[in-house]
């Protein structure tokens, strides 16, 4: 079910977590959209709007006191997946193809795990993408490198499942959804990323710890549903509106869009509370190093509510992309909904689950 351009109300976002950001994210933006420029990645319009949507200081967020160098290499990877996702998964044959699409996933995907891999399915993403893992190689060790590669590759799993669910005009129930947009939303390699960014490898006796994956999980479905919350209005106006959460509910919850809007925003305060609560237990047991993933975690939402609040990616409806909206923020003083009781979503479930979570 479609929806129609329409005025809608969107509350101002729960997020209780420090703002900041990288102090020379100026410089590694412009070094950055360097990069982008000579990077062959599309036509000059592409171009434009990937660096529209200013990675740098989307990334700069996530690892503020980061070494420079790291972040200008982690942001790269931002824009290459901005311009991937609007050229190859969101728009052109292959958003509807998923046969098509999974045979260009197998060889994007391989252009990160070999070094030495050779492909021409893909000329204007792949040789950028080879370019910033090479990057990554350099900087990073092989647990940092395979634990991307593992995320890499969940990304473009979701976006597969995704792009199956158009094809044969499927629209997801609500643990459906939340299920594919924890892969497709590509949270799983942007925090993986943090690793890179810092320089500070958490131990696998601390980073598998099922409470330390539930807290990244949570991470990556806040954000998702503030990028479903940013993008709201441009997609009503390019039409592009039938897997996002408002869709999910309004189909399947019988909702109008602004009850879709309402509902949506109770879910996701729900999932920041519990974010929260869990967090604040388990910083204090890690080490130096899942001390700094989680930070970058807290950074990383936060960040991300911000930059999509600011960024032409959201706010120019299909016109010519600009700088970022400079305009004060507004922020919700609590949650819309404070029920810290589960969510009632199999899929997610075990957030709640003490024994699975500590055990």
């Amino acid at each position: 079910m479609g929806l129609s351009v329409t005025e809608v109300e969107l509350p101002p976002i729960f997020c209780p977590l420090e703002s900041a950001i990288h102090p020379r994210v100026r410089d590694i933006e412009a070094r950055a959209e360097e990069w982008v420029r000579a990077s062959g990645m599309g036509t000059d319009e592409e171009l434009a709007w990937v660096v529209a949507s200013h990675s740098a200081d989307f990334f700069a967020r996530f690892a503020p006191t980061a070494d420079a160098d790291r972040v200008l290499a982690t942001s790269l990877w931002v824009y290459w997946g901005f311009g991937f996702d609007d050229a190859r998964c969101d728009n052109g044959p292959l958003s509807t193809d998923p046969g098509a699409f999974g045979a260009l996933a197998g060889q994007v995907q391989r252009a990160v795990e070999a070094p030495s891999a050779v492909s021409d399915a893909e000329p204007s993403y792949i040789p950028a993408l080879k370019d910033i893992v090479n990057r990554f190689r350099a900087m990073g060790g092989p647990v940092q490198l395979r634990r991307f590669a593992i995320a890499h590759r969940a990304w473009l799993s979701g976006v597969t499942w995704q792009i199956g669910n158009a094809a044969r005009g499927h629209m997801p129930d609500l643990d459906e959804y939340v299920a594919m947009r924890l892969l497709s939303a590509g949270g799983e390699p942007t925090f993986a990323m943090l690793e890179l960014a810092t320089g500070l490898e958490v131990p696998g006796r601390e980073m598998d710890r099922p409470v330390v994956r539930a807290l990244t999980e949570m991470a990556i479905l806040i954000a998702a549903l503030d990028n479903d919350r940013h993008s709201l209005r441009k997609e009503l106006a390019r039409g592009h509106t039938d897997q996002n959460i408002y869709g999910v509910l309004m189909r399947h919850q019988d909702l109008s869009l602004q009850e879709a809007v309402d509902a949506a925003t109770r879910l996701r305060d729900r999932v920041m509370l519990r974010f929260l609560d869990v967090a604040e237990r388990v910083r204090p047991q890690g080490g130096v190093e899942l001390r700094s993933y989680l930070d970058g975690l807290r950074y990383g939402v936060r960040g991300n509510a911000e930059w999509g609040l600011r960024v032409p990616r959201y706010l120019s409806l299909g016109h010519v992309p600009g700088g970022l909206d400079d305009t004060p923020l507004e922020w919700a003083e609590r949650p819309a909904d404070d029920d810290r009781s589960p969510l009632g979503l199999p899929t997610v479930a075990w957030w709640w689950d003490e024994g699975l979570l500590y055990g």
